[in-house]
């Protein structure tokens, strides 16, 4: 009998291909299978299931063809009766998972009749991949209760889905899973389970198991994956010498980096700060031609900003050809940083024009950089765009547009959009609570808080210390005790963070004894936590004490005090006038190698001259002059130089500055203005006033407009001073109106003085000083009547002139 056409176009068109790879003959087999219809043609496909296997291995790797092609395949196979064959239905089973069907997936598992362990594996691992890690290990379960034993893809599958998780349920079942590898016959030595199992233990924080796992596997079966699965482990947990010294490991053991391995080398150097070896990755990244490759590119970029190589960060992304949206925010979050919001908002509308698509990142990089500046109408037009690209309900950006409207103190406008969010999260809650606290609205700011814990939200650790900063008022301290045992109930006490606010706000509400509680209750605190609470007890003159939380700190911190708290507590003996304490943290700034920082040494500088000492403030500035050239520096000691009387040296040193080319700034014309006044300068000391705004474009402070109005007053220029009052861009304050009724006693113009002492009174009532220089004012004319009922008057409104005292340091 001879047989049909299609049989014979089919037989020859086998013989034809030979060993023809299957993506070449995947549509050849396609087409002669949609011509086949004899039953003829049936029997000799249903004899040889490799054609629809190949057919379909070649449609699933193929991105050029249709999902019709699958479906007319599938349909062959139930028209030919052999979609329950096994080895059929698996290779469907696989197709529709590469081609992300997971429900026809799941059509063919569940009517498949017999399924053997590929076709378990084929489902477990398609459940991960769609989409379904739950699914996935489902089936995992019933397949060892069907009595098959997984195999390495199966383990590895269910290993990545407890990846896609960080609940604690996971890592139970990753332990158990590991198990069942170990009882397998050691799978977990096995490169691609032992990778997964890495992957699982870094994800949730346990280094010690990945590295036990990385030294199970054979050094002779540890491929690229595995290293790489070590270092990520390193890089999440922040162990950025443990990927340094592995990166070596890995380069001695012969296995060539991949880009993967660059990455998590280039975040090494970030978290240790190490640039120089960065440096010399980077030179790898060149030698190994991945310069081509925009994610190292990107994270090199990001490197250098953290480092504080912008000029390098910017080459680098000039040099990347393809860039990506991660590109370009890496790039405008460096500049946003790096303070520079005009360069920011640049590459912001760059990335538009370039046609890269801003995404939510983008977005709340550039609401926060608004904030930031308090450029609201910069930060409502990123909003607008934000609403544009359908970002408008991104808990992200929504975050950031919070934090934005509070900086530019619209909390009103901030508030009505925090109502109208249809999704928050605890990020939400601390944002708003934060614009509160920033303005000092303490009862909208526990408001907020409760109504978050009725919530039923669980306030983290940054919810605390939102809160507290609210809370600077003596009426603040019930609401602050309340806080106070929320933290201690929901087991903060022990951060931190939380500690350290907790202790600012026990010292803006004039408490000692409770912050020092709170130090020994936490325990251990770190340098940043220290640092802060010893300026928040100088903050608010509490010197001594901060001087001795300072040797606290010395016994309970092992790590030496940085700038920071050496320039705060320098501050402290300045404010005390404690000569001895300066020399002793004069001669601990020298040996822990801050005497050449310029912070520390305007600090000294600073101390030395109000504890009397102005022959040690010179030698100090002398010594890091010669180092170093800083305004701030100059400054410190042009206003020693002032308070001292030292006139000349005032002019002297600010010619010395301006010879430099130092930039003045306001506190620098303070100094020199105050030293023309004492010389009875006033044609210089009004040209250097106009110089502030013609020659530096700056504008005169509140405290510059005082010099200038106590320079004209001293010289007997009462009806100037009393027109610069009148004209300066400020409503006047009580200090210029003294300065001028001080004036008015040295030269005796008693009309004036009377209404600086009436401005004086209706502004502060009780303010002793006015009444007293009135009095004088009264005296100096001899209207003795009139001073003795200003003395009287101050008594009977209470307002006492303080006591003077002096201290003696023992």
């Amino acid at each position: 009998m001879k047989p049909a056409a299609g049989a014979w176009t089919l037989l020859r068109l086998r013989l034809r291909l030979g060993n023809a790879s299957t993506a070449a003959r995947a549509p050849s087999v396609f087409s002669a299978l949609a011509n086949c219809s004899t039953a003829a043609a049936a029997t000799t496909l249903a004899a040889d299931p490799f054609a629809i296997a190949n057919a379909l291995s070649a449609a699933a790797a193929s991105a050029s063809s249709s999902m019709s092609a699958g479906l007319s395949l599938h349909a062959s196979t139930i028209k030919l009766g052999v979609s329950a064959d096994t080895f059929t239905a698996n290779h469907l089973l696989i197709y529709y998972a590469k081609r992300g069907h997971l429900g026809s997936a799941l059509d063919v598992f569940d009517e498949t009749p017999r399924r053997n362990l590929v076709t378990w594996t084929a489902m477990v691992s398609a459940a991960v991949r769609g989409g379904a890690p739950d699914l996935g290990l489902a089936l995992l379960s019933s397949m060892v209760r069907s009595g098959f034993c997984p195999n390495e893809f199966a383990l590895a599958s269910a290993l990545g889905a407890c990846c896609q998780s960080a609940a604690a349920a996971d890592v139970k079942l990753g332990l158990s899973l590991h198990g069942l590898a170990v009882k397998a016959g050691g799978l977990d030595g096995n490169p691609y389970v032992g990778s997964s199992l890495m992957l699982l233990y870094a994800k949730h924080g346990r280094v010690a198991a990945v590295e036990r796992v990385f030294a199970g596997i054979s050094s002779s079966s540890r491929d690229v994956a595995c290293w790489n699965t070590m270092l990520e482990g390193y890089v999440a947990t922040g162990r950025g010498y443990d990927v340094m010294r592995t990166v070596v490991l890995m380069h001695h053991s012969g296995i060539a980096a991949d880009l993967f391995t660059y990455i998590s080398a280039v975040k090494a150097s970030s978290i240790t700060c190490d640039l120089n070896f960065g440096r010399q990755v980077h030179g790898l990244v060149i030698h190994s031609e991945f310069e081509s490759n925009t994610s190292v590119m990107n994270t090199l970029m990001d490197m250098y900003f953290k480092a504080g190589q912008k000029e390098a960060a910017v080459v680098i992304f000039g040099k990347i050809q393809w860039k990506d949206t991660v590109s370009w925010n890496t790039m405008i979050s460096g500049l946003a940083h790096d303070e520079d919001e005009r360069a920011a908002a640049d590459c912001f509308f760059d990335m538009s024009r370039y046609g890269c698509k801003p995404n939510q990142v983008t977005f709340s990089v550039m609401l926060r950089l608004s904030g930031a500046k308090e450029s609201a109408s910069l930060g409502l037009q990123i909003l607008g765009l934000a609403y544009r690209h359908g970002y408008s309900d991104n808990v992200l950006v929504a975050n950031a547009v919070i934090n934005m409207l509070s900086q530019c103190g619209l909390l009103g406008c901030a508030y009505g959009f925090f109502c109208n969010l249809s999704v928050r999260n605890v990020v939400t809650w601390n944002e708003m609570i934060a614009g509160y606290g920033l303005h000092g609205c303490s009862e909208d700011a526990m408001r907020l808080f409760r109504s978050l814990v009725c919530f039923g939200a669980r306030p983290d650790e940054f919810t605390y210390p939102a809160v507290l900063s609210a809370f600077q008022q003596d009426h603040d301290a019930r609401n602050h005790e309340q806080i106070h045992a929320c933290v201690l109930k929901q087991g903060f006490a022990s951060c931190q963070f939380v500690s350290t606010s907790l202790i600012k706000a026990k010292v803006a509400l004039g408490s000692v004894l409770d912050p020092l509680k709170i130090i020994e209750e936490a325990g251990k605190m770190d340098l940043v936590s220290w640092g802060v609470t010893i300026s928040a007890f100088v903050k608010h003159d509490l010197d001594k004490e901060a001087l001795f939380l300072f040797n606290l700190f010395r016994v309970d911190c092992p790590e030496k005090p940085d700038e920071f708290i050496l320039g705060t507590i320098l501050n402290a003996c300045a404010n005390a006038a404690l000569i001895r304490q300066c020399r002793c943290i004069h001669a601990l700034v020298v040996r822990t190698g801050h005497s050449k920082h310029f912070c520390v040494s305007s600090a000294l500088v600073d101390a030395y001259a109000k504890c009397g000492d102005i022959t040690a403030a010179k030698s100090t500035f002398a010594e890091v002059s010669s180092v170093t050239d800083d305004a701030i520096l100059y400054n410190t000691m042009l206003t020693a130089y002032a308070n001292h009387g030292l006139i000349h040296e005032v002019l002297s040193l600010y010619q010395d500055m301006t010879q430099l080319q130092l930039a003045p700034t306001p506190a620098t014309f303070i100094a020199v203005i105050s030293a023309c006044s004492h010389l009875g300068l006033v044609e210089q000391g009004k040209l250097l006033f106009s110089s502030m705004l013609s020659a530096h474009g700056m504008n005169p402070t509140r405290a510059n407009y005082t010099c200038l109005i106590d320079l004209l007053a001293r010289r007997g220029l009462l009806e100037e001073a009393k027109g610069v009052i009148e004209a300066m861009p400020f409503q006047p304050w009580p200090a210029v109106w003294r300065s001028l009724m001080n004036g008015c006693r040295i030269h005796g113009n008693k009309e004036l003085g009377l209404l600086a002492a009436e401005q004086i009174l209706t502004m502060a009532p009780n303010s002793d000083g006015a009444y007293v220089s009135l009095s004088h004012v009264y005296a100096e004319d001899g209207d003795w009547q009139s001073a003795e009922d200003t003395r009287r008057k101050m008594a009977e409104n209470q307002a006492q002139k303080p006591q003077g005292y002096s201290s003696v340091e023992i």
